[in-house]
């Protein structure tokens, strides 16, 4: 058994969104405001993170995160890797490098954006991030856990979705490849990333999302990487069985 937290559902700029008056910003309903999409894997004895959302401070206290045995990156954009210095807290406290784990081009990507962590120089002040990165393109394990790296497109960047057991968590995406299909079967629960819009160049929409759940055929669905659009409560009204909207702080059994 493990659990999946959701530690955000949101899009790139959040929900609320500065400077936006709508319905759904104003909401005072706790499912309505959501942080930049992560989860919080438990399973195996092992603690793992999917990215590093700019809201990971926020993310981690409100889970209680007590530490960081590793952490799995989606993809290199803004909102999933730029909360990175924030591991350096689980490094004084758990000793040791964390090590993460990408496609080669995201790990680059980060190296360039995040220099100051890899530059060898000493800290001066404040500690920096002590972390290992590790390129992966297949399979791997993490101690008890095996982890199974899932090939999407993002628009024309490749990413990461990554199957756990038989739980796997697809965030951004707007094509998932006909080998990816395979490494899908069998899944007990799917969290994907939908946007309430017509079209998208680079993520699914609700529609393109609920095509690709009828195809994989999980037993239990959760929609992340929403937007502003619709409330939790709005949203939620016409889903098909079986599937529903996550919301930050979500705490689903493995």
């Amino acid at each position: 058994m493990g659990t999946i937290t959701f530690l955000g559902t949101g899009t790139s700029t959040g929900v609320p969104v500065l400077g936006c008056g709508c319905g759904v910003c104003r909401s005072t309903d706790p499912k309505d405001q959501r942080l930049r999409s992560s989860v919080w894997i438990k399973a195996g004895g092992m603690s793992l993170l999917i990215d590093t959302t700019t809201d990971l401070r926020t993310q981690a206290l409100r889970a209680k995160i007590g530490g960081v045995d590793a952490v799995l990156y989606t993809h290199h954009h803004a909102d999933h890797i730029h909360g990175v210095d924030d591991l350096r807290a689980f490094n004084y406290f758990q000793g040791g490098q964390i090590p993460c784990y990408g496609n080669q081009k995201s790990l680059e990507r980060i190296r360039q954006l995040h220099g100051y962590i890899f530059d060898g120089k000493p800290a001066e002040g404040a500690a920096k991030p002590r972390l290992d990165l590790h390129a992966v393109d297949g399979p791997f394990s993490l101690g008890a856990v095996g982890v199974i790296p899932i090939p999407v497109k993002h628009g024309s960047i490749d990413a990461f979705g990554y199957r756990v057991r038989n739980t796997a968590y697809i965030t951004d995406c707007s094509f998932i490849p006909e080998e990816s299909f395979k490494l899908l079967e069998g899944l007990d629960t799917l969290a994907l990333g939908a946007l309430w819009l017509e079209r998208h160049a680079t993520h699914f929409t609700m529609e393109k999302a609920l095509e690709a759940v009828e195809r994989i055929k999980p037993t239990t669905t959760y929609l992340t990487h929403l937007n502003h659009s619709k409330t939790h409560k709005d949203g939620s009204a016409d889903l098909p069985e079986g599937v529903s909207l996550a919301w930050d702080g979500l705490v689903v059994d493995i």
